[in-house]
């Protein structure tokens, strides 16, 4: 790929476009910074598209999502009978989002399918229900979910609500390989409004049916009736989507002791008070912190910018902080879901969980203990919701929950993305019965530890950006592939999971991994531990997911340190 020819093309191709072209005029002399934008074109995959803001074909912008509209469009049109069904389009607080979302629809017009566009910002959550909901046969969502500012994103989601899988993503990247830049055109609104093509969502059209549903996703509605009012808490969406139905659904179901971050409250595309909007960092918290000791607060939620993530810091009984993990959050739930419907007399025979092959082990034990069977995926929420798709067809299992270590939850059926307003809900219900108990949240978590074992688990990132980046990347799982560690750690490694091969090895001995075909090592180590490798699919990052486990504490904190250095070092 010729880096200045595809520069210069830009300049022509998009000479009417004046901010575009100060832009790249302005990195002309700069070698380095042509080569980043125009070396390889914003790739297109299960995850859709995400990149950085900016003119060129390896950032999100206009032109890229208008490209990428038409080739889905095109890719839709081969069944023109499913494509009249149309396509939802949702978007959060972003920079662009509300441009690109409006983009979206007019091309998607343009072409003759039928967009309904969301009036003003929703969850990602809320925008899965909507496919379903509206039968459409896609959905997208302008989106660059927990990123910085600099960020932005295209999720497309298949008609079952779950973002599309690697042979529809290989379809549509087909089409839009084959189209070029200039060939994508916009349908003037007012022709698409009179035409029926072009359909706005209101406030209520679709919020008050999925607010619904979310409430019977209670274990139990009474408990939150009497306990819910004395539970104090306070939310911070982080400027993003979560604001109006997290703390309407909350409301909705007697938690009335609510209080708001108002730093937090409002859309904010820079997202001005934190570093970057990931509930999973501790520094997003600072405010909600404050807050929690004005008023007295014994729990924070924290939703990410599209309201798919739900983070939670919950105070012990010395007055401590703790910011609750993915994996121990997804624990808590699942615990709490299955001892319920035991106790309940609902827990069905037939009942499962599913969690992503990089989620705490922890899930295996608490299932085991119900008896409910539990399925591993690869990483990405479609995978669990393609799970729950194939147990509604084949009617051998009934799912009760599924989660990601990356604060993704998920207890209902007609949702098929990770769901932050379904996770608050459901975690309120626990710190109600934990309260009822005379007991914290973080209590929970510790008898969970005391009866299973304490598994510790931790992330480590390696960020790799640019070209050099990505070539690094490729040779570090070629060198893990083709000389695979012994031991880690001083663990033996007693069977190697090679997901891009599709196999399983175990004493030289061969099986297949039953799952997709995905660039991740996982590296079984014995006492349970296991340690894997994934380059990210979104972000310029290798990531190290470390996991183990001991009946003390201190010990699995000791070995999981142990395990870190040593995995790190495989990076050098």
């Amino acid at each position: 790929m010729d880096v200045r020819a595809n520069y210069e093309q830009w300049l022509k191709d998009f000479a009417s476009d004046e901010e575009t072209v100060r832009e790249l005029e302005a990195i002309r002399d700069d070698e380095k910074e042509i080569e980043d934008r125009f070396y390889t074109e914003l790739s297109f995959g299960t995850a859709g598209m995400r990149g950085v803001l900016g003119a060129g074909m390896n950032r999100m912008n206009k032109y890229n999502v208008r490209r990428a509209t038409k080739g889905l469009a095109g890719y839709l049109l081969e069944n023109p009978e499913q494509a009249a069904r149309g396509v939802v389009i949702a978007y959060d607080s972003r920079r662009c989002s509300d441009t690109f979302a409006k983009d979206t629809a007019l091309v998607l017009c343009a072409e003759g399918v039928p967009a309904y566009l969301f009036d003003a910002l929703r969850p990602v959550p809320v925008l899965s229900f909507a496919v379903r909901h509206l039968n459409a046969i896609a959905g997208i969502v302008i989106t660059a979910s927990h990123n910085p500012p600099q960020y932005n994103g295209y999720k497309v989601y298949g008609e079952d609500g779950a973002q599309v899988g690697p042979d529809a993503a290989a379809g549509i990247t087909r089409v839009i390989r084959a189209t070029r830049y200039t060939d994508c055109r916009l349908m003037d609104e007012q022709e698409a409004l009179d035409k029926g093509l072009l359909k706005y969502i209101g406030n209520r059209e679709v919020d008050d049916d999925y607010v619904a549903k979310i409430k019977t996703l209670s274990i139990n509605p009474e408990l939150l009736k009497t306990e819910g009012p004395k539970l104090n808490i306070v939310y911070t969406p982080l400027h993003g989507s979560g604001n109006v139905p997290v703390r309407r659904v909350l409301k909705e179901i007697g938690l009335t002791n609510v209080s708001i971050v108002k730093e937090q409250e409002m859309p904010d595309p820079n997202f001005s008070t934190i570093k970057v909007p990931n509930p999973e960092d501790p520094g997003a918290y600072e405010l909600a912190f404050r807050k929690a000791e004005e008023v007295g607060a014994s729990v924070i939620f924290a939703t990410d910018p599209d309201c798919d993530r739900l983070g939670v810091a919950v105070k012990d009984g010395a007055g401590e902080w703790h910011l609750l993990s993915g994996n121990q959050i997804g624990c808590v739930l699942l615990h709490y879901i299955l001892s319920s419907r035991k106790k309940a007399g609902t827990l069905p025979k037939d009942g499962a969980a599913v969690k992503s092959i990089v989620s705490t082990s922890l899930a295996n034990k608490i299932c085991a203990s119900y008896g409910v069977d539990i399925f591993e995926t690869l990483t990405g929420f479609k995978f669990i919701g393609e799970k729950i798709q194939q147990f509604m067809d084949c009617g051998d299992h009934t799912f009760l929950f599924g989660f990601e270590e990356s604060y993704g939850f998920l207890s209902s059926t007609f949702v098929r993305d990770k769901d932050g307003v379904n996770a608050s809900l459901l975690i309120s219900e626990v710190a109600c019965a934990c309260m009822a108990e005379g007991i914290t949240l973080y209590d929970r978590v510790q008898q969970i530890f005391r009866e299973y074992g304490y598994y510790i688990e931790k992330v480590v990132s390696t960020t790799l950006p640019g070209k050099d980046g990505l070539t690094r990347m490729k040779e570090i799982m070629a060198g893990l592939r083709s000389n695979p560690p012994k031991e880690i750690g001083g663990l033996k490694v007693t069977a190697v999971r090679d997901y891009l091969r599709g196999v399983r090895t175990e004493n030289g001995k061969e099986e297949p991994t039953g799952l997709p075909e995905s660039d991740v090592l996982y590296f079984e180590l014995e006492k349970g531990c296991w340690v894997c490798v994934r380059p990210s699919g979104t972000e310029p990052k290798i990531k190290l997911y470390v996991n183990s486990n001991d009946p003390e504490q201190a010990a699995a904190e000791a070995l999981n340190t142990k395990l870190c250095e040593a995995s790190q070092a495989l990076m050098a």
